[in-house]
């Protein structure tokens, strides 16, 4: 399961999307095809904090505490400001984007990374990246990381797409990045996987941790720890040796990135049971089965845990595991919720973006993509939604529609 899972995009990998021409999109994208690379400076924004800089955005919790602009009153008018056309539709899902200092950054699995101008949606460059991308990327003090699928991790200037450096991984890289303290840490995914920790500036490898099972988990690092999942459970590592510190293999099915909140990790499992587990000892606090094929990162926000989960969201207790209400999509979920300001924010193969309601789940908004299915997670910064879909068109909805 990938930070995507944000969504398993290793399924991109073994059925693909029918093509559908460009031509037919052209009509409601305002934006062009994408040009050769180019420098561009980033508009600085007094708005840091509200940043959403890695797919978890604070401890894999998918939560923005600082958005004040969308509101459940007002998240209703919400109309697209702009949308970019960027990758090729028949190659798979679309990762989610990170959004910092005024510049939108995805890639796509056409081998390619992008930056895109939050305000105009103007692609300011373009960055090849050997085997494509799959998941999330970290941002961190003006570099971005991103690992590939071809199995390397990569480190890119923020302003110019400029490579940095590369790790060699010993398998595809389809989960997020996490920077702390000036560490990268990054798990491979496939059988034989391995959890990384490598220096920020240089690339250079500091320790790594084999898993020997697969591993769709991005990893969370807080307290000196890293915590991920495998295909056999759920481990905690010392953040600076990789030393085991506890290991709990009750996960009923592989485990999404895990969300800490108050000493607590939030885990769903690709057999649709929610599990709470204490961070310090791997003790299981409570579980829930509330479906299968659950494909999703958590998030937690205000006591309650969101996840997508067969056609549904879910809001369940955080303390209890209890259910606090569902909302039907029309297909299947593959989208990690995002919260934010009392709205939670997923997408669906519906074809369609949701905003509901954090409290009751009711539909507060949605809106169609086009015949895509909305696989990427959303992320929200200063009153803008961005979600990528399928067909690798990446969006922003704001109340303030159109360009700036």
């Amino acid at each position: 399961m990938t930070s995507n899972v944000q969504s398993r995009t290793r399924t991109g990998m073994q059925s693909c999307l029918m093509f559908v021409s460009i031509v037919l999109l052209a009509g409601f994208c305002f934006g062009q095809g994408a040009s050769s690379p180019s420098p561009s400076v980033v508009r600085p924004t007094t708005h840091v904090l509200t940043d959403w800089s890695e797919f978890h955005r604070h401890n894999m919790t998918r939560f923005n505490p600082y958005e004040k602009f969308l509101t459940v009153n007002n998240v209703g008018n919400l109309g697209l400001k702009w949308s970019y056309i960027f990758g090729n539709a028949s190659c798979g899902p679309t990762p989610s984007p990170a959004v910092v200092n005024g510049v939108l950054y995805m890639g796509d699995c056409d081998r390619t990374f992008y930056a895109f101008d939050t305000h105009t949606g103007k692609n300011l460059w373009a960055a090849g990246i050997s085997g494509g991308v799959g998941a999330s990327p970290a941002i961190a003090n003006g570099i971005v990381y991103i690992g590939s699928w071809k199995g390397s991790i990569y480190a890119l200037n923020a302003r110019t797409g400029r490579e940095l450096w590369s790790y060699p991984t010993n398998s595809l890289v389809d989960t997020s990045p996490v920077v702390s303290n000036g560490v990268v840490y990054v798990a491979s995914s496939e059988t034989g996987a391995s959890t990384y920790a490598l220096d920020a500036s240089t690339g250079v490898l500091l320790w790594s941790y084999s898993i020997g099972y697969t591993v769709w988990s991005s990893p969370t690092v807080a307290n000196g720890v890293v915590y991920f999942g495998a295909e056999d459970g759920m481990y905690a590592l010392n953040a600076d040796t990789g030393a085991l510190l506890w290991k709990y293999p009750g996960v009923d099915g592989e485990p999404s990135s895990p969300a800490l909140v108050n000493g607590v990790l939030y885990v769903g499992s690709r057999n649709g049971v929610v599990y709470a587990i204490n961070a310090n000892t791997g003790t299981k606090l409570w579980s829930n089965s509330i479906g299968s094929d659950l494909e999703t990162s958590l998030a937690v926000a205000n006591g309650t845990v969101y996840v997508g989960c067969n056609d549904s969201v879910y809001a369940l207790d955080a303390s209890t595991g209890t259910k606090l209400w569902s909302y039907a999509t029309g297909n299947t979920i593959e989208s990690s919720p995002a919260v934010a300001n009392g709205v939670v924010y997923v997408g669906s193969d519906d074809y369609n973006v949701y905003a509901l309601d954090a409290r009751t789940g009711s539909k507060l908004w949605s809106h169609a993509t086009g015949g895509f299915p909305v696989s990427s997670s959303p992320v929200v910064v200063n009153g803008v939604v961005y979600v990528g879909t399928d067909g690798y068109i990446v969006y922003a909805f704001s109340l303030k529609h159109g360009r700036e």
